[in-house]
């Protein structure tokens, strides 16, 4: 049962990084990939949070997986952040394609670890 519900969050966080991004993009024209920096920071942000919540605050593992592995896994996307760094390469925007990629690891990390020191506090 736990699987059936590992899946069904992870397609609810597709739909909610769908969602996200194409109202971010629609809002925001821009050469930068902000909606996807976006999107892997909060992620990131939010199994941080879940990941404190079954270490320092008892909550159930099972939550963990539901949410940290199922929504979490179908909303943040490294694979597309990566896929844009690529296309600015290919754009010649250097820059962009490094900060891109270092901002992004350095910036999903850190809200990780945020996450994770609000929940033990």
């Amino acid at each position: 049962m736990i699987a059936l519900y590992v899946a069904l969050a992870g397609g609810l966080g597709a739909v909610v990084r769908f969602v996200l991004d194409g109202a971010s993009r629609a809002r925001w024209a821009a050469t930068f990939p902000w909606p996807t920096v976006l999107i892997n920071v909060t992620g990131s942000l939010l199994l941080g949070l879940m990941l404190g919540l079954t270490l320092f605050r008892g909550a159930p593992t099972e939550l963990e997986l539901i949410i940290g592995t199922g929504f979490c896994g179908g909303y943040t996307t490294f694979s597309t952040a990566s896929f844009e760094t690529v296309r600015l390469l290919q754009q010649r925007r250097y820059g962009y394609a490094l900060v891109n990629s270092l901002g992004t690891t350095l910036l999903a990390v850190s809200a990780g670890a945020l996450g994770l020191w609000l929940t033990s506090i």
